[in-house]
């Protein structure tokens, strides 16, 4: 929460905070936390928002308006407006019981938009810009599942939400934010995407995981000094990169139906089969890395995404950034959507994490000596094989031995891509424009987390959130394969 006696004479000042109540009493029982929800009670809540211009409305009236959308939207999503309980086996559950979120209006008007975005690096002072700084989401069992907060700048507002990430992923917090936006735009119109609550799936396990006395923490330094910018790629450059690394002269298909930044390649092949012997390679545990794994051979010629090519570029950047031994077995990881890998498929808004962790493997050596399509290749056929099939294996891993998601680079050498350029993050409009930019907090920062944004201009643009020990960033901006695709966003 904001503080007044903050040293920064810019920090946001805590004007009022109060309770929101759905406006409807939920009727909805308790949701059993799923193998995808229960690894995230170890991390923090996800800390996302966005930048707008000055409001039309005057803020007296505003913040009357937000609190009242926000109340028909938690009725909506009444998981939101409840807490975590465990019950006498160790299952864990979600309560719908209204017992409210909380939402605080804080005062920044020291500060100008300018000051937020003309930096290179993302101001600190985003980071003031949500509650729950930190909040480790097991917290749920007793602190709000969500809580909203608005500040004031002297020419803009900011809308920053916490939400449990044992409750949500992207795809749910997406939904809810753009609902919240819609509702406050338009009370009476009927919303476009409604959650799906059902809890029925391969999913839902009759595993327990086994936790400590007061609750998991955060598996890694959550202290640790880093950097973090926001690195552009222009739909032209997506376009040249994509069609670099599948080995096609530029320009080809310059122009019109070229394939926005959506991921679609990833999704597209999401039932096909791999050989016993390659999905044996992707199918590690979890939560280690495996020293002796080796990189997959792949044979055929595939098209190789647009994102997939984005990755390829930042693991070759980051591992040569980082100067790592030949030697050394890097990790790449992707969060893949299992909504529509699973048979029979989720609903596409299902409302809960739905999420599997993908690692891809190779030394550094292979990375960097290997061209750019080499790399995208590994990730492509991990992509490409993760289908039911695959999706099932790594629940019945997890039931084998279930744990929280250790979040972190233990060993120097991995990446972790988060967010996705799918999500609808510029597809709201609270009642006086879209937004600026999408910023996030403090929340599961550490060297070697990405986070991927759509670009704001929906032309096929994508944002990199980076987040890198400091003298790695140094490297990485002077890496001429890297800044010949990718720019500082201002």
């Amino acid at each position: 929460m904001p503080s007044s006696d903050s040293a920064s004479p810019c920090a946001p000042t805590f004007l009022s905070k109060c309770t929101v109540f759905p406006d409807q009493t939920s009727t909805m029982g308790n949701l059993k936390l799923s193998v995808s929800d229960l690894p995230m009670l170890s991390c923090h809540y996800i800390q996302k928002g966005c930048l707008f211009t000055q409001p039309n409305i005057p803020l007296h009236s505003l913040i009357p308006l937000l609190k009242s959308a926000l109340s028909r939207t938690l009725s909506l999503f009444p998981p939101l407006a409840g807490r975590l309980t465990t019950d006498s086996h160790g299952y864990v559950y979600i309560a719908c019981n209204d017992a409210g979120v909380d939402f605080i209006h804080a005062n920044a008007t020291a500060l100008r938009i300018c000051d937020l975005l003309s930096p290179l690096d993302v101001p600190e002072y985003f980071k003031e810009f949500f509650t729950f700084d930190r909040k480790v989401s097991y917290t749920g069992h007793y602190s709000p599942i969500l809580a909203v907060q608005v500040t004031e700048l002297a020419d803009g507002l900011f809308i920053g939400c916490a939400v449990n990430h044992a409750v949500t992923d992207g795809t749910s917090f997406w939904n809810f934010f753009n609902t919240f936006a819609q509702l406050c735009r338009n009370a009476n119109k009927s919303i476009r995407n409604v959650p799906d609550f059902h809890r029925d799936s391969v999913l839902i396990s009759d595993a327990v995981l086994r936790l400590p006395e007061g609750g998991p923490q955060v598996t890694f330094d959550a202290h640790a000094p880093l950097r973090e910018r926001i690195f552009s790629f222009s739909r032209e450059a997506v376009q040249k990169l994509k069609a670099k690394t599948n080995n096609r002269r530029w320009p080809e298909n310059n122009g019109t139906g070229v394939e926005l930044m959506r991921k679609q390649s990833n999704d597209q092949f999401h039932h096909a089969k791999e050989n016993n012997g390659k999905a044996g390679t992707i199918l590690e545990n979890w939560f280690k890395v495996n020293s002796n794994s080796k990189p997959q051979t792949v044979t055929e010629t595939v098209e190789i995404s647009s994102f997939q090519s984005v990755c390829a570029l930042l693991w070759r950047a980051v591992t040569r950034a980082r100067k790592l031994p030949a030697s050394k077995t890097t990790t790449f990881r992707m969060a893949v959507n299992c909504r529509h890998r699973i048979e029979p498929k989720l609903e596409p808004y299902y409302f809960g994490n739905a999420i599997q962790s993908v690692p891809t493997y190779a030394s550094a050596g292979d990375v960097l000596s290997r061209d750019l399509r080499w790399c995208a290749e590994q990730l492509n056929a991990n992509v490409k094989a993760h289908d039911d099939a695959m999706v099932r294996r790594f629940v019945d891993d997890w039931e084998q031995n279930p744990r929280c998601f250790p979040l972190g680079n233990p060993d120097g050498a991995s990446i972790t891509m988060g967010s996705s350029p799918r999500f609808p993050m510029y597809d709201n409009n609270f009642g006086w424009g879209r937004p600026l930019a999408v910023r996030s907090g403090r929340a599961n920062k550490f060297d070697g987390k990405i986070s991927a944004f759509p670009g704001r201009d929906g032309t096929g643009t994508v944002d990199l959130e980076v987040v890198l020990a400091p003298e790695t960033m140094e490297a990485l901006e002077s890496d001429p394969e890297f800044t010949k695709y990718a720019t500082c966003r201002l």
